[in-house]
This record gives C-alpha cells, sequence and structure tokens, in this order.
C-alpha cells in the first residue's frame, strides 16, 4: 500500500481504488448492458454511514458509496430518476444512451437502516424452488440495486442435514423420507411437514450444494452478508427410536406428519446443534447471521421453558461464531416474549414480518405487542404477498404512515433495518419499489408525489393517460385500508373451487372488498388508449398486461355474482347467459396471458423439467410444480387440512386445463337442477389430482401480441 493511501487512511478520508478489488458493480453493468461499465466511474468512499451519491466527471457519471451494495443502490437511483430505466423481475436489462444523461448537480442520499434484508422461507418454494444459476444471478443483481445487504441464504439446507443424519445412522431412504422435494423445502424447514414432494434423488443434492457455493460466492464479492438456516431443535419424527432421543411431538400440519422437536434444554441438543453446524460450516461455512424460528406455528405438548430455549439457543449459535446474530421472524405470537427478554440487545435481530398491515413492534393492531420487541433490534418489514398468487395489490397510504411512524415514536428506537419478506416475489414491482427507496427518503412522501416519478422512471417518459391510470389504481386496489387484514391480493374467482358462496380462494386469505372493482377497467381503458405509443416498451407491456388481467378478473367476479342470484331467481335465460360469460371471460383472460412468458404456466412448469437429469427426475420436479400451485398435498390436505389452492395462480394454461373445467362442470350442475334433475356434489380433489399427475408439456414461449391481444380481450369483456 503506498504512502498516499496510507496517510488517506489515517484521516479517514479514504478512497479506495477499484483496481485493489474485484469490482462487481463492473459485472452488474455489463449484464444490464454490454459496454455500459465504460460510461460509469465507481468509488468507494470509506464513512461510518450508509451514503450513495450521484456526481459528474466529464462526460461519465460517478456513483459513489461506503460500499459495493450502497453504489450499486446509487446507481439504480440513476437509471430510474435520471435516466428513465427501471430493472426489474420483468427485465434485468437495457439500452442505456451512448451519451448518459448528466448530473448536474451532486445527489447524495444516506440510511439509518444498515440491516435490509430480503426473503421469507416460502419464497424459496413459492416463487424459487427451481431457478438455476442464471436466475439467482439475476436475484443477486437485483438485490444489489435494491439496497439489500443481508438476505435469507436457504438454497442447500437440506445437503447439510442429509450429511447429518447420516453421521447419526440414517439411510439414504429414511433421510428423504424426512427431508420434502424441491417445491416443498420452505415448509420442512419450518417444521410443518417431512417428506412432502420427496423422494429426492442424489443429484438434487449435489446440484443444490455446488449452486449455493455460487450464491454465496457472489454474495461475498458483492459484501452481502447472508442469512445462514441456524439449529433451534427440528429432529425426524422418530428421533427417539433411531437416535434415542427424548423428542417432543407437535401436532399434524393441515395433515401432515410435522417433525418432531428437541427441546433446547434437553442435554443432548447442544450435540445436535454442534452437529448440525459442523456439517454446515463444511459445506458453506460460518456466518455472522443464522436465521431459527423455534415453535413457529407449532401446537407443543407440555410447557415450554422458554427463557430457558432461548438461553440454550444463542449460546449454541454463539459457539459457531461470538459475532453471531439470531434472525427470527414475528409471527403471530412468536418470538414469545420470555424467550427474548433475557437476550442481550445487539444479538438478535427481529423481523416485524408484516410491517404494512400487522406491525408488531407497538402501534395498535391485530398482533400488537404494546411492549414492542423491548431492548432488541428490528427490521420494519413488507410481507405484501401470500402464496405467491398474482393479482394488484399494496397498501400504499398504511405503508407510508407505518413507516414514517418509526421515526417518531419511542417504541421504534431499536430499529436497526428494513426487510422484504414476501411469501412470493416477481409481482407488483411498484410496491417492491416503493418500500426498498424507503429508507433512502427521510422526509416523508405521498402515494401521489412518489408515483409520479416512479412511472417516469418505469417507462421512460411522461404520459398524462398513464398517470391518470395509475392514479386511480394507487386510490383504489393499491391502497388496501387499515383494519382490513387480507393477506395478499383480491383473489380471482376463476381460481376459487366453485360454489354458491365464492369468495375468496385459499382457506387462509381473509379477503374483505376495499375496492370498486369497475375501477381497474377504468385504468386497463386508460392504458389501452396510449398502447400504440408504447410498442415494445417492454414494462408497459408487463404492466399493461397485468392490468387488463386485473379488469378481466374483477369483471369475472361481478359476473358471478350475477349468475348466482339468476339460479336462486330461478331465472334461466339469465343464468344461461350470464354463465356462459363468465366460462368466456376465464378463456379470455387465458388468451391474453399467454401474450407474456411471466403469466404462463409452462415457465413454472419447464424450469422444473429443466432441473431434472433423466425422465424421473423431469417427471418428480414437474409433479411438484404442479401439485403446489393446486391441490398443495394429498386428498386428506387439500380438503380437511384447506391447504388446496392456497398457491394459486392466474396463468395461461392453468386456467384453461384446470380452472375451467372445474366451472365447467360446476355450472352444468346448476343448469341441471334449474331443469329438475337433482343436485350432484362435484368431488373436486378427483378432478384436480389427473392435472397433477399428467405430463402433457406447457410451453414457456408468448404466443401473439399482447397489446393486440390486450386490446381484443378488452373490448370482448366490456363490450
Amino acid at each position: 500500500m503506498n504512502a498516499k493511501i496510507t496517510r488517506a487512511i489515517l484521516f479517514g478520508m479514504l478512497i479506495l481504488p477499484l483496481s485493489l478489488f474485484a469490482n462487481p458493480i463492473k459485472g452488474l453493468l455489463e449484464r444490464i448492458d454490454e459496454g455500459a461499465s465504460k460510461k460509469f466511474i465507481i468509488e468507494i468512499r470509506k464513512s461510518n454511514t450508509d451514503f450513495f451519491e450521484l456526481d459528474q466527471r466529464g462526460r461519465k457519471v460517478v456513483v459513489r458509496g461506503n460500499n459495493y451494495i450502497n453504489v450499486a443502490t446509487g446507481l439504480n437511483w440513476y437509471l430510474k430518476y435520471y435516466a428513465g430505466i427501471h430493472l426489474s423481475w420483468n427485465g434485468m436489462k437495457a439500452e442505456l444512451p451512448d451519451v448518459l444523461p448528466p448530473v448536474t448537480k451532486k445527489e447524495r442520499r444516506e440510511t439509518s437502516l444498515t440491516q435490509r434484508y430480503n426473503f421469507n422461507y416460502c419464497t424459496y418454494s413459492y416463487t424459487m424452488a427451481f431457478w438455476d444459476w442464471e436466475r439467482w444471478e439475476q436475484e443477486i443483481d437485483w438485490m444489489a440495486l435494491h439496497g439489500i445487504n443481508l438476505p435469507l441464504a436457504a438454497v442447500g439446507q437440506e445437503c447439510v442435514w442429509f450429511n447429518m443424519l447420516k453421521k447419526f445412522g440414517y439411510s439414504k431412504e429414511e433421510i428423504n423420507e424426512f427431508i420434502a422435494g424441491p417445491a416443498f423445502l420452505a415448509w420442512w424447514a419450518m417444521n410443518n411437514l417431512e417428506g412432502w414432494g420427496g423422494p429426492n434423488p442424489d443429484s438434487w443434492y449435489t446440484q443444490q450444494e455446488a449452486l449455493q457455493k455460487k450464491i454465496l460466492k457472489r454474495m461475498k464479492e458483492y459484501g452481502i452478508e447472508p442469512v445462514l438456516p441456524g439449529y433451534s431443535g427440528m429432529v425426524p419424527h422418530n428421533a427417539d427410536k433411531k437416535m434415542g432421543l427424548n423428542i417432543t411431538e407437535s401436532a399434524p400440519w393441515n395433515g401432515f406428519t410435522r417433525p418432531a422437536i428437541l427441546q433446547p434444554f434437553d442435554p443432548r441438543f447442544e450435540e445436535m446443534a454442534a452437529a448440525y453446524y459442523k456439517e454446515q460450516e463444511a459445506l458453506f461455512g460460518k456466518a455472522n447471521y443464522y436465521s431459527m424460528d423455534p415453535f413457529h406455528e407449532s401446537k407443543m405438548i407440555g410447557e415450554i421453558d422458554y427463557d430457558a430455549a432461548g438461553q440454550i439457543i444463542m449460546k449454541t449459535m454463539k459457539r459457531v461464531n461470538p459475532k453471531a446474530v439470531w434472525v427470527v421472524q414475528a409471527w403471530d405470537k412468536n418470538p414469545q416474549y420470555d424467550m427474548i427478554k433475557n437476550l442481550k440487545n445487539g444479538d438478535m435481530l427481529i423481523l416485524d414480518l408484516f410491517s404494512e398491515c400487522r406491525p408488531q413492534w407497538g402501534i395498535p393492531s391485530l398482533w400488537q405487542r404494546k411492549e414492542g420487541f423491548i431492548h432488541h433490534n428490528w427490521a420494519f418489514c413488507f410481507l405484501q404477498n401470500f402464496g405467491a398468487n398474482v393479482g394488484l395489490h399494496g397498501r400504499m397510504d398504511q405503508l407510508l404512515e407505518n413507516f414514517y411512524e418509526t421515526k417518531t415514536n419511542p417504541l421504534a428506537k431499536h430499529m436497526t433495518g428494513f426487510g422484504l419478506t414476501m411469501e412470493g416475489s416477481e409481482n407488483n414491482p411498484v410496491m417492491f419499489e416503493l418500500m426498498s427507496e424507503l429508507p433512502w427518503r427521510p422526509e416523508k412522501i405521498t402515494k401521489e408525489e412518489w408515483l409520479k416519478d416512479y412511472l417516469v422512471a418505469r417507462y421512460g417518459v411522461k404520459d398524462e393517460k398513464i398517470e391518470q391510470a395509475w392514479m386511480i389504481l394507487a386510490n383504489e386496489i393499491y391502497n388496501c385500508p387499515r383494519g382490513n387484514n387480507q393477506q395478499g391480493p383480491h383473489e380471482s374467482i376463476f381460481c376459487g373451487r366453485p360454489s354458491l358462496t365464492n369468495f375468496q380462494v385459499s382457506s387462509w386469505s381473509k379477503m374483505k372488498n376495499y375496492y370498486d372493482p369497475t375501477t381497474t377497467a377504468e385504468a386497463a381503458r386508460l392504458m389501452l388508449e396510449v398502447a400504440e405509443k408504447y410498442r415494445g416498451n417492454n414494462n408497459f407491456e408487463y404492466d399493461l398486461v397485468d392490468i387488463v388481467r386485473q379488469a378481466i378478473a374483477d369483471r369475472g367476479r361481478i359476473v358471478y355474482n350475477h349468475t348466482i342470484a339468476d339460479f336462486k331467481n330461478f331465472d334461466k335465460r339469465s343464468f344461461d347467459k350470464n354463465h356462459k360469460e363468465f366460462l368466456n371471460l376465464l378463456l379470455l383472460q387465458d388468451k391474453l396471458l399467454g401474450t407474456r412468458k411471466e403469466f404462463r404456466v409452462g415457465n413454472w412448469i419447464e424450469k422444473a423439467r429443466k432441473l431434472g437429469n433423466t425422465p424421473e427426475e423431469k417427471d418428480l420436479y414437474e409433479w411438484n410444480a404442479r401439485v403446489q400451485i393446486t391441490t398443495w398435498g394429498n386428498r386428506y390436505c387439500a380438503d380437511t387440512g384447506k391447504l388446496r389452492d392456497y398457491a394459486h395462480k392466474e396463468w395461461n394454461g392453468i386456467l384453461k386445463d384446470f380452472y375451467y373445467k372445474r366451472w365447467e362442470a360446476y355450472w352444468k350442475t346448476l343448469k341441471d337442477q334449474l331443469e329438475g334433475k337433482p343436485e350432484v356434489i362435484l368431488d373436486y380433489y378427483a378432478m384436480e389430482e389427473p392435472w397433477t399427475l399428467d405430463k402433457t408439456p406447457y410451453s414457456s414461449i408468448p404466443e401473439g401480441d399482447c397489446i393486440d391481444i390486450a386490446k381484443e380481450v378488452f373490448e370482448k369483456t366490456f363490450k
């Protein structure tokens, strides 16, 4: 190190030459647009405050920050608000102009929220179950651009368990009876079920281990801290017989056998924890953060000493890394007050998982904790989506109000971060963009102010009609109000098992009407009026399809209610007209969604099959993919456990071949009753299971021009 750099270190003003390091920002820029890295100057400047700056030097834009993640965040800010380029899940590439728009006045942004978390365990199954390295590389870039520096890194945790249980005498077959299949690993990891979706082939473990190592390597290059799954007592349900452990059993979870729990104060808990961390370190190294959610959604048998449990879980983690922090999800009553009350500040990071709706940090809500999280650090988290369901949805005003309340409320004094904790991603980019910017916006903004700038960034143009459309959406469907505790979007009526009382699709959605369903058609009409001007604009075309999709789904709900009223009124003529319109809307929806890869069931199934190395493996992964989005479990778990349709998808292919057939059969039973025939009770599971076992190929390749077809289906829907 030369004398000039040494002096800079002494005076705390170090600008680190990038030649000393592998620069991940160069790779990020080249993946966005080949040659883009030559148009920027990237500077890392030492600072005790997280910041980024945008500046100009000649014809090049300067992006500086105190680490690579903050530089990437600044780069994203520049692309959006200077260049009119928005990178999101529907498009992570762009064409940058030869000469970049200049930064005429230096812009600096800072944040005190230094721990910026990403992912829910459910995200790993509902969205990411079949991702390969190419898709993961894009996601890590997306995280960097959005300031994420602390993601859950759960890929390959089954490899750790496989190696550990082998050492304890379990055979490969016995291990695979415990570990779930690819689409259900999240609920195995959360102690909810064993084995469902398996058995996994040997190649699954090999490729997931290799994938996690690539993921961790890229995270390290960016300076991202991975949160690895820790050990909090899960063992196979037969560990008492197989290993001689004194286990505590959990009640079944919606029909599934659950793993057992080895109580943390059991004499052998430390032995099991040490074995787990040893295998994890051998595969993936140590971490500074470990995720553990003991007693998650559990109805335990007998009394639990939560204080002792917390102390021992913490102690076994600290033996691996004395600096490590325990990351825990605040969901319902967990973490129990008694489990955390005697643990030290700085040793935990509590994720307030649903802060935009049911905050636990102290302000009034359904899950309010009047004492908040006492003395522990915590992160304001944004859940947004359950089951990766498709649908426009957001709580714009409530999100802003709840977030900025933390600036002045004394209960928020230990807030050190924010998080994206969605069950499913790749939806509603507007909401994720808003949430990820809040740490960098100290002054409260209104949704209207923010949205105007976002739309210019999103589409690269300012358009009055587009603005009108989005203001309608922002004040209606994207403004779910305080007091409405529904889980995720207003579910599409097309995806529900038919009955006389259809409203919500999944059993736990807690849906409640909060917006005028005709307003989405108003927004769609405005978008269509200017659509010709934006042919080829990827973000516009994606949003257009999504908004028209929502308008058709909302119209479908209205027509459903008319049809049920016709049946109850014994109005045969109107019933015949309206039930045919309903079925036609469903097919129009299927046709519309076929124009975009993101809305095709073939995209999901192709990814699953691609991971298989043999026909048998491909079939297993496809079965996982099909079951998860339909029945979820076997007959008992689907019907009695009520898991069916939890992860329903309003996608091309499944609409026509799965949901349409249910509705067609149901309307026929009602028509027959109107003709005096006896009522027939349909066995829906018997209709659904054949689709999960089918191997008819679905393609991910879009069909038709999305603008032309959007116009066509809209005119036929709202004629």
